[in-house]
């Protein structure tokens, strides 16, 4: 059975007394979501203050992206070890976001995946197809491609360690949704490419979440989805009442 995780991405939004108090609001919401990992990714400048307010609490912090060294000159850039150090459990790699606007390919993706690993990170790997890409019929063969380059070179164990969200771009903030069974064919069908990479075994024990305009009046026919192992959630996470309220899904 797998474990299902509920993670919050709250991209450029929030200062440290907004994070602050958003944690400390959220945390008797959820206080009794033992049925769940509950993950919140936070701005570089709010970790730390996320991490304090969610001490004693079962919500794990992580960041939105990372650099795959472990120092260097690498200006404006932050490393694993510095995420760690945050007190960070989890990190976001390859967003849809962070490929569009910000360069991202499959092969720094996978960098940065095998470096979270090392620092003992848990790497939240992001998938998706633009809206040109599914209307081609490429959805597959996108999915194949992001998912075999970013995860290149990892052994069944360092693999066992990864959660992959599946985001379509198209349904990104645009307010228009997946129906939970194009998720859920989209999850099949990552599952059946870790399986042909892996093992069947690993393919089975794989956390795919799904991420794309989630609310709390589309959760529940997700997570209804046995392919549909968690959520991704973006604007929906802002507010602690909306995001508990995906958490108790």
């Amino acid at each position: 059975m797998r474990r299902p995780v509920i993670a919050g991405n709250w991209k450029m939004f929030k200062t440290q007394a907004e994070a602050r108090a958003f944690v400390i609001a959220l945390k008797p919401l959820v206080a009794n979501s033992s049925h769940c990992d509950i993950v919140i990714g936070a701005p570089f400048t709010a970790l730390a203050a996320a991490v304090d307010a969610a001490r004693g609490s079962a919500i794990g912090i992580a960041a939105q992206n990372m650099h795959w060294e472990k120092e260097g000159a690498f200006t404006g850039e932050i490393s694993a070890k510095m995420i760690v150090e945050a007190g960070c459990s989890h990190v976001i790699i390859g967003h849809s976001e962070r490929r569009q606007f910000f360069g991202e390919t499959d092969v720094t993706v996978n960098k940065k995946v095998k470096a979270a690993l090392d620092a003992e990170l848990v790497p939240i790997v992001c998938v998706g197809e633009l809206l040109a890409e599914r209307e081609s019929g490429r959805t597959e063969m996108v999915l194949e491609t992001q998912f075999i380059g970013g995860m290149a070179g990892l052994t069944a164990q360092q693999f066992s360690r990864i959660i992959i969200a599946y985001e379509p771009v198209w349904a990104i903030g645009t307010g228009r949704t997946a129906t939970p069974e194009m998720a859920a064919e989209a999850h099949r069908f990552l599952r059946q490419v870790a399986a042909a990479k892996f093992s069947p075994e690993r393919a089975a024990a794989l956390r795919i979440l799904y991420g794309g305009s989630v609310k709390p009046d589309n959760i529940k026919g997700l997570m209804a989805q046995v392919e549909i192992d968690g959520a991704l959630v973006g604007g929906a996470s802002l507010d602690a009442n909306s995001f508990a309220s995906i958490v108790n899904f």
